[in-house]
């Protein structure tokens, strides 16, 4: 019989995430988050090749950031809403870390695997920020996948991708729990 950790498993069962829009001041210092960016770094990685990175956004970084969405989006034709709302994103973040995917050429990890991991750090760090009593959310948006703002607004080279924003900070409003989904849906056990 395995050695539960039950306190995690309830966590695991009933983490939910909180809408960025609701977070707002006081964020993490910058010792607490060296510790949840510690924590999202143990996960899965094969090979030891570390294939992320991240940036982390404080004020004017975010305000700089959605002034650029609101400059480049009327160019590439995009709807106003939809610049809005990506401005918004940054525009209302007083704190927000960059989870970048940096691939590390190699014969022994495939390239997907990478992904994969860079995603497990997002969820990671997530879940670690979560735990801790903080609000956290995972955003990406258009801005994120537009070369422009890849290279000016964050620093990006050409083979980085973002795989998620984490947005971390106080919950201001209580919003209700998603519905979650039907495993019996989603589950079929094979038995031969």
């Amino acid at each position: 019989m395995p050695d539960p950790t039950s306190a995690a498993l309830d966590f695991l069962l009933t983490r939910r995430s909180r809408p960025a829009r609701t977070l707002g001041l006081p964020v993490p210092a910058p010792e607490e988050l060296a510790r949840l960016l510690t924590a999202a770094t143990r996960v899965p990685d094969h090979g030891k090749l570390e294939p992320w990175r991240f940036l982390v956004l404080t004020r004017p970084a975010t305000d700089r950031l959605a002034r650029l969405v609101e400059e480049i989006g009327p160019n590439l034709g995009i709807e106003p809403e939809k610049i809005a709302k990506a401005a918004s994103q940054y525009a209302m973040a007083d704190l927000a870390v960059v989870v970048v995917q940096v691939p590390r050429p190699t014969e022994k990890v495939p390239a997907i695997e990478q992904t994969y991991s860079t995603g497990a750090v997002c969820l990671q760090l997530l879940n670690a920020a979560i735990a801790s009593g903080w609000g956290a959310n995972w955003l990406t948006g258009w801005p994120v996948y537009n070369e422009t703002f890849r290279r000016e607004g964050l620093g990006l080279s050409e083979d980085e991708r973002v795989a998620g924003v984490i947005h971390i900070g106080t919950p201001k409003a209580d919003t209700p729990d998603r519905p979650r989904p039907d495993l019996a849906r989603l589950v079929t056990w094979v038995e031969t």
